[in-house]
């Protein structure tokens, strides 16, 4: 790496090294967690500064690391999936395992990248429409693998309020989900 792209990957390391990880453990289960992403972060950049200059380096840096935490979520919330899409009309409860064989798919075409993305993006924004306790339960239940009885410790919120806040998150979810999986069926 030349000289003076390495000076500026240090001087971004040195500059929000410890805000990008602060930013990234608040989103993250754990500090190895926080700690990888945050290597991936770097590694982003290495690559980034040698093909082309950054011109908000701050704003790229916690851009990347966003979308690492969303992958992470990603990775961990393949299983869910059967429970977020609807039902075949049949009602025998199973899913159209063609759209959800291209949603798991490893293939990096175009088509399979575009859908995966596009999946994910409708799933992160129908989050952020549910009311905060809802959202939050489901996360830490779905996303972050916490029991009910570890969340009601730790909030002190009885289990079946719980249960019932993370019901109306799934059935919230399924219902804006439910158009995408209808558009997708149509191709």
């Amino acid at each position: 790496m030349p000289d003076n792209k390495r000076n500026l990957t240090l001087q971004a390391i040195k500059d929000y090294g410890k805000s990008l990880l602060l930013f990234i453990r608040r989103r993250v289960k754990n500090d190895a967690d926080a700690e990888d992403i945050l290597q991936d972060v770097w590694y982003q950049l290495s690559i980034v500064v040698n093909a082309a200059p950054i011109e908000q380096t701050g704003a790229w840096l916690y851009r990347v690391a966003r979308n690492k935490i969303t992958d992470k979520y990603r990775k961990r919330t393949e299983w869910l999936l059967d429970d977020l899409l609807p039902e075949d009309n049949d009602g025998e409860g199973e899913t159209d395992s063609g759209w959800m064989d291209m949603l798991m798919s490893e293939s990096q075409t175009p088509e399979s990248e575009y859908i995966r993305n596009l999946f994910w993006e409708e799933l992160f924004t129908a989050l952020d429409e549910l009311p905060a306790e809802q959202k939050q339960v489901f996360i830490w239940q779905e996303l972050e693998h916490k029991t009910f009885d570890e969340i009601a410790d730790e909030t002190g919120v009885k289990v079946q309020t719980l249960v019932s806040r993370k019901r109306y998150a799934v059935l919230h979810l399924r219902k804006r989900l439910k158009q995408l999986y209808d558009d997708m069926n149509d191709f």
